[in-house]
């Protein structure tokens, strides 16, 4: 398993760049939000089965992680891996405490994903037109429209909506990407009413630098403690640029699961903690 999909992606509250950096500090509390069954899997090219997702599911949920992304509601012709997303939300043991969101394209993937028991779901956008267009076949403007619909829904079944802005620091079609563009999708996905904006860098080209003026420009139009922040160890920068915090997560737990779903899908893992614990 890649190491990004073993180690956490984390959302939380962001203290502004320039006094954190001034003082040392660290922010008191830090969301975890572990993506592994939905981002994780998406792309895997032979299609996991069902028990196998649910088992995934539920050891996660044994390790400490209060919010856990099942899948994705999706259409089977574009993501033919989430094609149980129903399944998978019907078949989990869903604990006390933890929050199961799932994606949610459009309305009708938002009506699905009530109907399979969904208690919040997210919605995902991006900074870079290129790759709005080439996947969800929209443009940016035309994709909030489409948001704009689930967010009615989402109000009237008062369930709450997480926002996710791809390609905050880089393009795999356009290259860099302004912060001004991400300051403005994220503004209007906020305004929108969603609860929390989580800034993707999806190709996973950022630095610590380029995040940290990225998030200046963004601060300035988003409440800090309404994002979060989505990386990619494409170049191994994923850790240098989130300040990753475990605490209250079972780290043993969570490379035991991580060997679970690497034997599943027959493959090493690429994480250096559970590399290393191996070595040991």
């Amino acid at each position: 398993m890649a190491a990004r999909r073993l180690l956490p992606r984390w959302a939380g509250s962001l203290r502004p760049v320039s006094s954190a950096a001034a003082s040392g500090a660290y922010p008191k509390r830090v969301k975890v939000v572990e993506v592994g069954p939905r981002d994780g899997l998406q792309n895997e090219k032979n299609v996991v089965p069902t028990p196998v997702k649910i088992n995934l599911i539920n050891m996660l949920s044994e390790t400490g992680l209060q919010v856990i992304e099942a899948t994705s509601f999706v259409s089977p012709k574009w993501v033919p891996q989430m094609a149980d997303h129903t399944e998978v939300m019907q078949g989990i043991n869903k604990l006390p405490g933890i929050s199961y969101p799932v994606l949610t394209p459009n309305l009708k993937g938002f009506q699905a994903a009530v109907a399979a028991g969904a208690k919040e779901v997210s919605i995902f956008g991006a900074a870079s037109e290129l790759f709005t267009k080439k996947n969800i076949n929209c443009s940016i403007e035309e994709s909030l429209e489409r948001f704009d619909e689930v967010m009615k829904a989402a109000r009237e079944a008062n369930i709450p909506v997480r926002g996710y802005v791809s390609c905050v620091l880089g393009c795999p079609y356009e290259g860099k990407i302004s912060a001004a563009k991400v300051a403005e999708v994220s503004k209007k996905m906020y305004s929108m009413g969603c609860y929390e904006i989580s800034l993707g860098d999806t190709i996973g080209v950022g630095t610590p630098g380029s995040m940290r003026d990225m998030l200046a420009v963004v601060m300035k139009e988003v409440p800090v403690g309404a994002l979060a922040v989505h990386c990619h160890d494409t170049y191994g920068q994923a850790l240098a640029n989130i300040l990753v915090a475990l605490q209250g997560v079972d780290l043993q737990k969570l490379m035991d699961t991580g060997t679970f779903i690497c034997n599943a899908l027959n493959r090493k893992t690429n994480s250096k903690v559970s590399q290393a614990s191996c070595r040991l």
